[in-house]
């Protein structure tokens, strides 16, 4: 009896030992990860002062920033669980605990296109990967509106992600949070789309409206990598949106109810992505029922 108590002592230390040794190896290279400073060549734009270019980017900004930053731009809390992260979407304001009054125009490029700070490390939960699509105009219309809108003064806490963050996020449960690590930094930068009600303009704000993080690549929907989130829907023909008239679809994306009278999850976007134009929602309309109907993701 000894010896096999002997011997199960042994398994379990053993087993420890590889679990710790597991753990200490997927923090140490998140923390690798979130400590890099990557270095690439940030493009040099022509940030306008114009009023139309102020309010493109307001509009801009209304619809793919405010859901994390703020209706103000003072930032808000992501994640609160001390055991997880802490986590906040800056303050880009030039008050108080904002990034407005340190960034430069690069900066604000290295983070909207790039996904890293002033020091070139890594944003968490900054979806650039798809801000990198964003036209050199529109993002320079972004910036000449953020670098505009009144100072406001909130500081957040710093960035703290725990042991089981750095786990969930080593073994990729969060999804892509680092965009930085992915981004093609130093590929030649797509065409720029002209604006109009045609679905190459459609594909456009599918792009830069994050609509791939959740639905997939190919836009079938299927298991969001967000935790705690529902299945994404299937947007292409081959899902529930082939029953909606384009009418239904826009009225979704206004009021978070589908014609069957069900509510959008709240991890779907869609009071800032309502914010787009009529003719903007029908570019888009235009652009998924493109698509080939796809089953859905599994």
């Amino acid at each position: 009896m000894k010896r096999v108590l002997k011997w199960f002592g042994i398994i379990v230390g053993g087993l420890l030992l590889v679990l710790l040794a597991g753990v200490l190896f997927i923090t140490s290279s998140t923390n690798r990860r979130l400590n890099t400073e990557y270095d690439f060549d940030v493009a040099a734009l022509t940030i306008p002062t114009d009023a139309a270019a102020l309010a493109r980017g307001e509009h801009l900004v209304e619809t793919l920033c405010v859901g994390c930053h703020g209706d103000d731009l003072g930032g808000t809390i992501l994640i609160e669980d001390p055991a997880l992260a802490i986590v906040a979407a800056s303050n880009l304001t030039r008050g108080q605990g904002g990034v407005g009054g340190q960034y430069g125009d690069e900066d604000w490029v290295r983070a909207i296109r790039h996904g890293s700070n002033s020091e070139g490390q890594a944003l968490f939960i900054m979806p650039a990967a798809d801000f990198y699509f964003l036209s050199d105009e529109d993002l320079a219309a972004v910036i000449a509106y953020v670098k505009s809108v009144p100072a406001v003064d909130q500081e957040w806490p710093e960035r703290e992600i725990g042991t089981l963050g750095k786990i969930l996020i080593g073994v990729g449960a969060f999804g892509d949070v680092l965009n930085v690590e992915t981004i093609p930094h130093e590929a030649a930068r797509p065409a720029a789309v002209p604006a109009g009600t045609n679905a190459a303009y459609g594909e456009y704000l599918v792009n830069i409206s994050s609509c791939r993080s959740c639905h997939g690549t190919n836009l079938a929907g299927g298991q969001d990598g967000e935790p705690g989130a529902p299945p994404a829907h299937n947007l292409t023909p081959g899902g529930e949106l082939a029953g909606w008239t384009e009418a239904e679809f826009q009225t979704v994306l206004r009021t978070g109810q589908t014609p069957d009278g069900r509510q959008l999850s709240e991890f779907m976007p869609w009071q800032t992505l309502g914010n787009y134009s009529d003719e903007e929602l029908t570019a888009i309309w235009l652009y998924l029922n493109e698509q080939p109907a796809l089953p859905t993701n599994e």
